[in-house]
C-alpha cells in the first residue's frame, strides 16, 4: 500500500466567500462544486497541479469546528501552509490584491514565512526558500 493525500479540509464560515478568496486572490482553481443540501462539496487545486491534492472548503457548521477554528485563529496558528517560490513576491502581489497579512515575510531557519488572513476564519501560512 502506498497511501497519498488526496483531499485536505479547511473549515470556512462561508463557502461562496471562501471560493472567491481562494480562487480570485490566492490563485487556486475550482476542481469540484457538488451541491449537498445546504452546503457543497467544494474543492480547489493548484493551477499547475489540477490532479494533485484537493483543498476542501468545508463548512464550519458543527460547533466543534467553529471552536477549533476560533481557537487556532486567536492563538495565531495557521491551519494550512502553502508553498510558493518567493514569499516576498507573493506577499507584495497578494497585498496589492487586498489580502491582509498578520505576519509579514520573515526568515525562520532555511524558510521565509508569512501568514495571511483568508477572510473565512483562518490563518494561512505561505512558505518558501530563504
Amino acid at each position: 500500500m502506498k497511501p497519498r493525500i488526496h483531499v485536505m479540509s479547511v473549515f470556512v464560515d462561508d463557502q461562496a466567500k471562501a471560493l472567491d478568496f481562494y480562487t480570485q486572490h490566492l490563485g487556486f482553481v475550482l476542481k469540484h462544486d457538488v451541491p449537498l443540501g445546504e452546503y457543497r462539496w467544494l474543492t480547489v487545486v493548484g493551477p499547475d497541479d489540477t490532479d494533485g491534492v484537493e483543498l476542501l472548503l468545508e463548512p464550519n457548521a458543527h460547533p466543534a469546528a467553529q471552536e477549533y477554528q476560533r481557537a487556532l485563529a486567536e492563538d495565531g496558528i495557521p491551519v494550512a501552509s502553502f508553498r510558493v517560490d518567493d514569499v516576498e513576491d507573493a506577499h507584495r502581489e497578494l497585498s496589492e490584491r487586498g489580502v491582509v497579512f498578520v505576519q509579514p515575510p520573515g526568515v525562520q531557519g532555511d524558510l521565509t514565512i508569512a501568514v495571511l488572513d483568508d477572510t473565512c476564519g483562518n490563518l494561512i501560512q505561505l512558505l518558501g526558500p530563504a
